[in-house]
């Protein structure tokens, strides 16, 4: 039997290997033909027998989720009160408020200028592709900042990179309203971008460190919300804003705004870095899995923990908490620069950058036009009209986020329990159906409406569909990345953020040529064409995720090891 299970294994892993290479080389269209491969597939089913499912708890992201009625709690706590898997559900949900406040106090003064780009236009005489580049290259920084946020997060905590991060976007505020050419918009996005880098890679590490597996999803959901709702709602207020004030004051009240968040979010954000001693690890062995006298397998779960019996913990005070840092003297910071882009080897990783960066797209593509098309004939809106139109992504937002949230966390479970209790990573994608089925046509109703003087209602319709559709994707990739690579999220975070945000550069920096060269009609055909074969690739890893995690199981491990 020694000899057998290694030969055995090393035919799965070349089958494997085989249907990742068919997966990622043939096109969706070819899709529905693979199911040709399934008398292969099932002359190999001795491969998922009993002696074989020991591997599944080798696989990365899958996990026993439901045993009997009961959830299984992923990962293991510790038995310090100070872990932040056992912090009482107060504590927890204090510095969730805190982590949205904080995505608030990023995204508005980000977003809060998308509504009034023609008033700028029209003051500075910065042409409107100039202020639509500052913008990407504000989101390109967003994704590149990761790099460096990510490793300081790890060394000296999340609490004071956070807090930087908020106290630098309030003062880079200040510098925008004396602008006086495009260099220096340019480089006040690009500075901003850098400073609110954290708020594309910390909040979900924030959130996996906080959360059970079974709950992650809704939380994601409200970290999604909060950044989407808060690049929505800030132009609205915005446009009465500029009508009143003048555009300049958008920007400091801004700061304002900042500043206040920044006083909040020191007395109350904190710190939830915590390495646990002995980490529980989960161990899986054939000779765990019994028949029971009915004939149903049975399986059993060890958790081995090095707490010791009796040990004693003290509790952080109050002023304690307040520390501006947590530096941990083990961390290494250059190793550190490098890991994430170790992870171009997992499709996973990569197909969720992918996934992110498609909504986002979609979401700047709208932003990119918004002003443009309501503020010129046949709508002629003043700004703060311009700004009521985002009122209609904020509520599509909300929807979106709870059903990208709480109902996709409720379908893993009943998934899992489908599945014999074990949980895939892959459950989850299927809730990126809504997207392909309305996306595309939103983006039609938008851009082609427009171009054709319909009435506004429908387009402003159409251009909430788009934007909260937007929530969508990122919610269930970045689910998706943290279930598969739990132990790595923080390094996998940074490259999901980093092609995001890579992508979103690109469409801010070609938007404006696009549509003015090839008119809102055509513009918007080919981009909703490209929204509907982008997210089509779900299917792939919905038919093959599995695998790809399990081609890649040794080589994640033998990483989280050397972590």
């Amino acid at each position: 039997m020694t000899y057998v299970e290694p030969c055995i294994k090393t035919v799965n892993r070349i089958f494997n290997w085989f249907i990742l290479y068919l997966g990622t080389c043939i096109s969706f269209p070819s899709y529905f033909s693979l199911s040709l491969l399934s008398p292969l597939s099932s002359l190999l089913s001795p491969l998922s027998s009993p002696l074989f499912s020991v591997y599944n708890m080798k696989i990365p992201g899958t996990v026993p989720l439901v045993e009997s009625t009961e959830i299984i709690l992923s990962p293991t706590p510790s038995s310090d009160p100070d872990d932040p898997l056992n912090w009482s559900p107060r504590r927890k949900l204090l510095s969730m408020f805190c982590m949205v406040l904080y995505c608030v106090a990023i995204c508005v003064p980000s977003a809060s200028i998308f509504s009034v780009f023609i008033p700028i236009s029209q003051n500075t005489g910065l042409p409107l592709a100039t202020l639509n580049q500052g913008t990407g290259y504000m989101f390109l920084l967003f994704g590149l900042g990761c790099i460096i946020v990510h490793p300081l997060s790890v060394k000296y905590g999340k609490r004071p990179v956070y807090l930087i991060s908020v106290l630098g976007t309030a003062l880079i505020q200040l510098w925008g309203p004396k602008i006086n050419s495009s260099g220096t918009w340019i480089g006040s996005k690009v500075i901003q971008g850098l400073l609110g880098a954290s708020v594309e890679s910390l909040c979900e590490v924030t959130v996996s460190d906080l959360w059970f597996e079974h709950e992650r999803g809704r939380w994601i959901g409200v970290y999604g919300f909060a950044l989407m709702f808060a690049s929505n709602i800030a132009p609205v207020f915005a446009g009465f804003i500029t009508q009143s004030m003048g555009w300049r004051w958008v920007l400091y009240w801004g700061s304002i705004f900042d500043a206040v968040c920044f006083l909040f979010l020191f007395l109350f954000f904190e710190e939830t870095n915590f390495r646990r001693q002995g980490e529980q690890s989960l161990q899986a062995d054939s000779e765990l899995e019994n028949e029971t006298e009915a004939g149903e397998k049975k399986k059993q779960v060890q958790f081995i923990t090095d707490v010791e019996v009796g040990q004693l913990f003290e509790k952080k005070s109050f002023l304690s908490k307040l520390s501006p840092f947590s530096v941990s003297k083990e961390t290494i910071l250059l190793p550190m620069l490098v890991r994430p882009f170790t992870l171009v080897k997992y499709p996973v990783v990569l197909f969720s950058g992918f996934m992110c960066g498609t909504g986002l797209i979609c979401f700047n593509i709208c932003n990119a036009t918004t002003s443009f098309v309501l503020s010129n004939a046949p709508y002629n809106f003043p700004a703060s009209r311009v700004g009521l139109c985002y009122l209609s992504p904020c509520v599509m937002v909300l929807v979106f986020s709870f059903y990208g949230g709480y109902i996709s966390d409720k379908l893993r479970v009943l998934l899992a329990r489908r599945n014999g209790g074990l949980s895939e990573p892959e459950h989850r994608l299927w809730i990126l159906s809504a997207y392909l089925l309305l996306c595309p046509p939103a983006l039609v109703l938008w851009g082609v409406g427009a171009s054709n003087g319909i009435h506004w209602f429908p387009i402003v319709f159409g251009m909430g569909l788009v934007k909260g559709l937007g929530t969508l994707t990122s919610i269930s990739a970045i689910n998706y990345v943290v279930d598969s690579y739990r132990d790595m999220t923080s390094d996998s975070m940074v490259l999901v953020m980093l092609i995001r945000n890579t992508m979103s550069f690109c469409i801010s920096y070609g938007i404006t040529p696009w549509f003015m060269n090839e008119g809102l009609t055509r513009c918007f055909a080919e981009a909703a064409g490209l929204a509907f074969a982008c997210c089509a690739t779900m299917f792939i890893f919905v038919r093959w995720g599995k695998k790809m995690r399990e081609v890649g199981a040794e080589r994640y491990w033998r990483m989280v090891e050397e972590k």
